[in-house]
């Protein structure tokens, strides 16, 4: 969209408190009783790209700026560390295997079901999307694996245009807020579902006590000790990350600088969980990583321009056959394995929404089961980057298949 008139708003710090004001407005909205209804709806996640989107299309921030570039390029792997630190792999582990062959279906479906929807429905796309077709998909199967972080993470690894955000973005939402929707519904029938198929609910028991019990080892204070050196692991990782970026070599279309640094903090992360460090999370190092990602999510909005946001329904009818394929197979293999519904839709929820949403559908089940959501949602943070590469992999061999 082109302006005549400058910004409102310019100066850098000028922007980041413009969208700083509007992530609290949002998030103090999720607190009010009768407003927050809207989230149930519309993903509070979703609001903080589109508000931004809004602002900077009607001239009150830039599409551009080096603030935008800042928040890409050091944000976004700080807030990866952050948010695979908190992983507690035998937590994970420890909900069941039932739990976990759900989980891991949900993730190799999102893996599996987008190239073969685009095989499908690839003909719908026209010819004129290029490249960004398959790159566009890679980034939704980032989204679809872990969240907004891998979703940004894959996007921009695999070279995503901002316009092909706007249109993914809607894809996203379209199709997910329908199977959470459904999702939900399940979890006001669980007990007449479970009992029709005869699953054994005293594993959901078990996971619950499970739970409780690390939440309640884990939490305590916040200490401005634990605040700053959350925030060292968090930006030395990514300097580090950064200078091996730059002596590692490319591999083909997929693995660049870029996707280096991902791989690489997502690693250091991941590593780091399986040390002392990871009780960092009691003091809320996940919650620091979530600002870095609403910032990032905010300033990636901030840059898209409406225009060209519904002119490819093709890519929706992708996504719809990709999320079909997705419930299908989660739905015969629950048969198969006798398991509750409550390990469907977690382990869904998790892939699909990532943590930001998992405990909203844990929690529908019991309020108690919330931190199941972000248990497991956390593990869809580490599994995004790398099952979502062999995604988009796989989406750009369809695509010079099909093309």
């Amino acid at each position: 969209m082109e302006r005549n008139l400058l910004p409102v708003v310019q100066h850098p710090f000028s922007i980041l408190a413009v969208l700083l004001i509007t992530l609290a407005v949002l998030f103090a909205i999720d607190r009010h009783p009768t407003l927050s209804k809207v989230y149930k709806v519309v993903p509070l996640l979703v609001f903080a790209y589109f508000v931004p989107t809004i602002l900077s299309n009607i001239g009150i921030i830039p599409l551009s700026s080096p603030l935008y570039t800042i928040v890409k390029k050091w944000l976004l792997p700080a807030s990866l560390i952050l948010l695979t630190l908190s992983v507690d792999v035998k937590a994970i582990f420890g909900l069941g295997q039932k739990a976990l062959l759900l989980f891991g279906t949900a993730t190799l479906t999102i893996v599996i079901g987008g190239p073969i929807a685009y095989i499908a429905l690839g003909g719908l796309i026209p010819e004129e999307l290029g490249d960004q077709a398959w790159k566009g998909l890679a980034a939704l199967s980032g989204s679809w694996i872990g969240g907004g972080a891998n979703f940004i993470a894959i996007g921009e690894s695999v070279g995503v245009d901002e316009s092909t955000y706007s249109m993914i973005v809607v894809v996203d939402v379209a199709v997910a807020s329908v199977w959470m929707a459904v999702l939900l519904y399940f979890a006001g029938r669980s007990k007449q579902m479970d009992h029709a198929m005869g699953a054994d609910r005293t594993s959901v028991d078990n996971v619950r006590d499970k739970v409780a019990d690390f939440q309640a080892r884990v939490a305590r204070s916040t200490i401005l000790a634990a605040l700053l050196g959350m925030l060292a692991i968090a930006f030395g990782g990514t300097a580090f990350a950064t200078f091996c970026s730059g002596i590692l070599p490319s591999v083909g279309n997929i693995i660049g600088p870029f996707t280096w640094i991902v791989l690489i903090v997502t690693t250091i992360g991941l590593s780091l969980s399986f040390t002392p460090l990871r009780d960092l999370e009691g003091t809320g190092a996940s919650q620091v990583g979530s600002v870095f990602l609403y910032l990032l999510v905010a300033t990636i909005g901030a840059k898209a321009e409406f225009s060209k946001v519904l002119q490819f329904p093709g890519l929706v009818a992708v996504g719809i056959l990709w999320m079909v394929i997705h419930a299908v197979v989660m739905l015969m293999v629950r048969r198969i394995l006798k398991a509750p519904v409550f390990f469907l839709a977690v382990g869904s929820q998790a892939n699909i929404g990532g943590a930001a949403s998992a405990p909203i559908v844990a929690s529908a089940f019991h309020p108690a089961l919330a931190p199941v959501g972000v248990l497991l949602g956390v593990g869809g943070y580490v599994l995004g980057t790398y099952a979502g590469l062999l995604c988009a992999f796989l989406l750009e061999k369809v695509h010079y298949l099909i093309h």
